[in-house]
């Protein structure tokens, strides 16, 4: 099978296709052959980070038919179309993945679509299920026209969220955004992100996350879902009684399997009536994945960036 790799950090030239024996499924996991395979944020900024043990491989969703079970299995059969997260070597044309994150892809549902629906929509339901707004609260949401952003913007809306704010690098984005069902969008480098907000959901962190902590309301809360670190100083949250939560599905989908479960179910839900829909910014066959990392580099992705084997 191909897979892709890389053998020393940098940017996305660094990727390298190459041959290489198919994975064995553990115990509780499933092979999948990949047909649609997502690009992340977090992904793209392994390949930099001098901490990741080389040669490295990346994680990311996955969308295909199982191709064989592991121990323990139960609930899927060889040949079942599934949607799941591969924690290491999804850039594959086969890739493994716990059990628990998989989920069956509906009739009428492509395997891009799937991949474009399922990390974004259970990492965007989980921060909301954290943050828990009210109908009558406000929600920000950073990297608002990302893979996970784009599907945010359309839950929070959902939800009944009173004022969806989206945040993006450029205001090229906000026709996009406004027609997912943002009431406003702003750009990271304006003066004013306009009145506080009660909720951020920060996807991109770094040095944009005193921004995020700032935008809050006294008594605001942001979840931190992010690969990108920052630092807040302490008084930027003791002054207003501002917190902030951090977010991640590997444990989010351990420790709350069943709540996992049902937001799985939502997003198809919600997808077949019609009120969710993955936006798709560009399909690049998998020995091009250096392109794909070019794209969200360069912040001008709107929605999903999908590898195909």
């Amino acid at each position: 099978m191909r897979r892709v790799r890389f053998h020393t950090h940098g940017g996305p030239d660094v990727l390298r296709l190459e041959e290489a024996d198919p994975p064995t499924p553990g115990p509780g996991e499933l092979l999948i052959r990949t047909e649609a395979i997502g690009v992340t944020l977090p992904g793209v900024r392994r390949v930099r980070d001098t901490g990741t043990p080389l040669p490295g491989t990346l994680g990311g969703d996955v969308a295909g038919r199982v191709a064989a079970l592991g121990d323990g299995v139960t609930g899927f059969s060889v040949g079942d179309r599934v949607a799941a997260i591969s924690f290491s070597g999804s850039y594959a044309d086969l890739a493994t993945a716990p059990v628990f994150t998989a989920s069956p892809i509906p009739d009428g549902a492509t395997a891009v679509e799937a991949v474009s629906l399922v990390r974004g929509g259970h990492v965007a339901l989980a921060a909301l299920a954290t943050a828990a707004p009210s109908p009558a609260e406000s929600l920000l949401i950073t990297g608002a026209a990302s893979g996970v952003g784009h599907v945010a913007v359309q839950l929070a809306r959902v939800q009944g969220v009173r004022r969806v704010v989206a945040a993006a690098s450029s205001p090229a984005k906000a026709a996009f955004l406004r027609g997912l069902g943002a009431d406003e969008v702003v750009a990271y480098g304006d003066e004013s992100w306009g009145e506080p907000v009660d909720v951020v959901l920060d996807g991109v962190g770094g040095d944009l996350l005193p921004r995020a902590v700032a935008a809050l309301a006294p008594e605001g809360r942001l979840i931190f879902f992010n690969s990108g670190g920052g630092t807040v100083p302490a008084h930027a949250l003791l002054s207003g009684s501002k917190t902030i939560t951090g977010l991640t599905m590997a444990h989010f989908s351990r420790t709350r399997p069943e709540l996992y479960a049902r937001h799985g179910s939502e997003l198809w839900r919600l997808f077949a009536e019609g009120r969710l829909r993955p936006a798709v910014h560009a399909e690049i066959p998998l020995e091009q994945a250096a392109n794909a990392h070019a794209i969200i580099e360069s912040r001008t992705s709107q929605g999903k960036v999908v590898l195909i084997p």
